[in-house]
Order: C-alpha cells, then structure tokens, then sequence
C-alpha cells in the first residue's frame, strides 16, 4: 500500500481549504509521479474527499484506467474552526496540534481522534481493495503522519510529518502485516 499525499495547491484565502485545487507545480509533480514504476503496478485507487487529495488522485485513476474510491474519512484533520490560516499562524497550530494529541488546538479536531479516524479509514480500503493489488490512498500530511505513527508505534509527533513544505510526499506499508515498507519520500523521486 502506498499512502500519497497530494502535492501543491493553489492556496486562496475565500475559498474553502477543502475545495483547494492542485496548482500548476502540483500537477507537474502528479505527473512526474505517474511515470515511476510502483504506480504502474497500481490495481486500485482511494481518495480523501477534499478537492486537492481528487484531483491528485484521478490524475492517478485517468493514467492507469482505474475506478476511483471516495472515503471521506481519508480527509485531513479537521481545521474548519479556524479555515484558512496564514502559514506563520498555521504552523504554530498545527506544532501545538501535534505536541497536544489530546486537546482541541483553537476548536481543530484532536489529533487522537483524526489518528483513530485515518487508522479506520485504512482498515476500511484494506477490506475492500483486492487482495492481489497494490493500492494508492490519496490524502494529506497532518493525518499522513498520525498513521505512520501508528504503523511506527511510536506517540503522536510532528516529527513524523512529511518533509518539505508543498506536499506530494508517499510512504509504503505491507497492508497484511501493518509493517512500513519505507518512510516518507517525494512521489516523484
């Protein structure tokens, strides 16, 4: 299994963080993506309902002609109290939204609560992906890193997040054994 998340989005204050699209630079890097060989081996593709985690993944599900699965439950952490905030902001909330897994951050869904939520919504593809098959899941950092704590059985940390600043990272586990097969690294490398 390969948990991808989407990469860079055009970031617009008025519009809502959910319905954010893949910039031009998130394409290019979906694109580039799509040429390394795991992707080709791709039997099934599970998606995060927000639009930049979508569009990530048909871009996935056009190239290899497969159906697309929507999960909302693969969304990222719940942030709709505070929507948009500017990056200095965003960053001090979401450092305290890792370093407090069990308080609410400014009205933000608890990173407990978001790990249990990812943690089901993986069970939940895992039940229904073939057996056979290699699987992307399409989705986001914040609850990128809540799962591969979980799959590293270590406490709730940022210092599991993706590295970099745009996104378009990718970890791989073995679904049978919920054992990580790799760390984060760039989808297209």
């Amino acid at each position: 299994m390969h948990f991808i998340t989407h990469p860079e989005v055009v970031i617009d204050p008025v519009v809502p963080v959910t319905e954010w699209p893949l910039s031009p630079e998130g394409i290019r890097r979906m694109k580039l993506a799509l040429e390394r060989p795991w992707m080709s081996q791709l039997g099934s593709v599970f998606s995060s309902s927000e639009r930049k985690a979508t569009d990530a993944a048909q871009l996935i599900s056009d190239c290899f002609h497969l159906s697309l699965v929507i999960i909302e439950e693969l969304g990222e952490n719940d942030r709709s109290a505070t929507g948009y905030l500017p990056k200095i902001e965003f960053e001090a909330v979401a450092n305290t939204f890792f370093a407090q897994p069990e308080k609410s951050v400014r009205g933000w869904e608890r990173a407990i609560d978001a790990q249990q939520r990812i943690i089901a919504a993986v069970d939940r593809v895992i039940a229904e992906a073939a057996s056979d098959a290699e699987v992307a899941i399409v989705s986001h950092g914040g609850v990128g890193a809540l799962l591969l704590c979980h799959l590293k059985d270590v406490p709730i940390s940022r210092a599991e997040d993706q590295p970099g600043s745009g996104g378009g990272c990718v970890f791989s586990f073995d679904r049978k054994k919920r054992a990580l097969l790799s760390g984060w690294r760039r989808i297209e490398d």
